[in-house]
This record gives C-alpha cells, sequence and structure tokens, in this order.
C-alpha cells in the first residue's frame, strides 16, 4: 500500500481498518497481505501464531523473506507430538527465526484444574482453554495484531473468514494471509519451494494438534476428521468470540 494510504489507515479503529483493508485486498495474493499487516502495523505490534502442523510451513517461509525477527507464538502445550517439537526446531533454524516465543501452560492453572494431566479425558474444552487459550491471550498482551494460518476450507466455522479481521471483544486485529487458500494451495506452494513437510502428514495426518486429542484421517475423510475425533468439536478455542477463556480466566490463579 503507498505511504498516502498507510497513514489514515494507522489513524483509524481495529474494525474500520479491517474494513478498509479488506476492499483493498479482498483478493490480493497472501505475501501481499502479510506484507500489508506489517506495513499498517509499528515494529513491535504483531507477532505470527503458529502450531508448526501441517500447513505452518507456508506462512513461516514467507515471514522468513519478510521479517525473520517479527515474534513468533508456538503453543507448547506439553502434548504434542515429539514430531512437532522436533519439526519446530528445524524450521526456526532453518528459516533464521530469530525470536520464536514456546508459550506454555501456567503450572498454577495446571495444578488447579488438570493436577493428573487427564482432563483432556473429561473435559476437552476445559483442556485446550487451560493449554491453548489462556497461555496464548496472555502472550498476546502486548500486541496489536496477530497473523494465523486459518483458511476458509479447513471448516463451516471458518467459511466466511477475511484476510483482516477483529478478534471479538478486543481491539487487537487478526490476519488471515491464506484465507482464500485451499489444501492444493498450500502443497502446491511448499513443492515450488521446496519445503520440508511435518513428518506425521505422510503418516496421515493432514490436521495436527496435540497427540491425546489427534488422529490419523482416512481415504475420503474431511482433514480435520482426525481431530477431537467422535465429538462435535471443531475448534480448540483460541479463534472462538472469546468466551470460553474470559470465564475459564475468571476461577483461575495468575495474571491474565
Amino acid at each position: 500500500m503507498a505511504d498516502g494510504l498507510s497513514r489514515p489507515i494507522r489513524r483509524m479503529s481495529a474494525a474500520a481498518s479491517a474494513a478498509a483493508l479488506n476492499r483493498i485486498h479482498g483478493e490480493s495474493s497472501a505475501e501481499e497481505v502479510l506484507a500489508e499487516a506489517l506495513a499498517v502495523h509499528d515494529r513491535g505490534e504483531v507477532a505470527l501464531v503458529s502450531s508448526f502442523g501441517a500447513e505452518s510451513v507456508v506462512l513461516l517461509h514467507m515471514l522468513s523473506h519478510i521479517e525473520r525477527d517479527l515474534p513468533v507464538l508456538f503453543l507448547e502445550t506439553g502434548m504434542l507430538f515429539p514430531e512437532t517439537l522436533a519439526y519446530q526446531r528445524d524450521l526456526a533454524a532453518r528459516f533464521g527465526l530469530r525470536d520464536v516465543r514456546l508459550i506454555r501452560p501456567d503450572p498454577r492453572d495446571l495444578t488447579v484444574a488438570d493436577p493428573d494431566g487427564r482432563l483432556h479425558r473429561r473435559d476437552t474444552d476445559g483442556c485446550c482453554d487451560i493449554r491453548k487459550t489462556l497461555p496464548l491471550q496472555r502472550a498476546l498482551q502486548p500486541f496489536a495484531a496477530w497473523i494465523t494460518g486459518r483458511k476458509r476450507y479447513q471448516s463451516q466455522t471458518r467459511a466466511a473468514l477475511e484476510p483482516f479481521e477483529v478478534e471479538a471483544g478486543t481491539v487487537r486485529m487478526k490476519i488471515n494471509p491464506l484465507a482464500l487458500w485451499d489444501a492444493k494451495d498450500a502443497a502446491a506452494y511448499i513443492d515450488r519451494h521446496g519445503l520440508p513437510r511435518h513428518p506425521l502428514v505422510a503418516r496421515g495426518y493432514p490436521s495436527i494438534g496435540c497427540a491425546p486429542c489427534t488422529s490419523p484421517v482416512g481415504e475420503g475423510e474431511d482433514p480435520r476428521a482426525g481431530r477431537w475425533r467422535g465429538q462435535a468439536k471443531v475448534e480448540c478455542g483460541i479463534h472462538f468470540d472469546g468466551e470460553s477463556w474470559i470465564r475459564s480466566a475468571a476461577s483461575l490463579p495468575g495474571p491474565f
């Protein structure tokens, strides 16, 4: 965006900024959306949140060509696959990402809500709150915007996703550079740039979360069918309307 357009957008509210940016970049490439997100925010105001999952390598690779010092927030829930942890270390080193932050659950929260480490068996929403949603909300407090890898094709809850939006209940902007992509777009990008895939993809995991709640996907199944299999749950909670983590935060110790 020309500097003459960036300045007024910087002065708008988050909602007005998102609307203006969507009008301009509704059909823009992912690289253009990512670059614009950094252009309209001051240095230090934006973070990329990455799961280092099946398609995460795409945004991480793009970022490495734009701003290697951008904070990358990685939710280390304590229940991830060993392959995910190894993949995170490999990509961070390969791309020269200089500010990858491992965001962990507060031990005090775990003591109160999940002392035996089995909350995922009793209450998957509660487990996601403690291990993902609350830690992320705490980590995002210093930032005015965050970048996600969400895509419309992934689920019905994401079908109307725009490149720019405002996180419900906050004035924080969310940027979705890959909103218009599908699985073929991601695969083509990975192949074109010779990028390493998450090792579990070849073993039938097209969507990868915590080990206890992720299973392989069979031929013809939805790519996210292996997440919380057998439940109606389709999101961990970090992209909901904020009610879940607000409710949990009210009853837990620790800063928020």
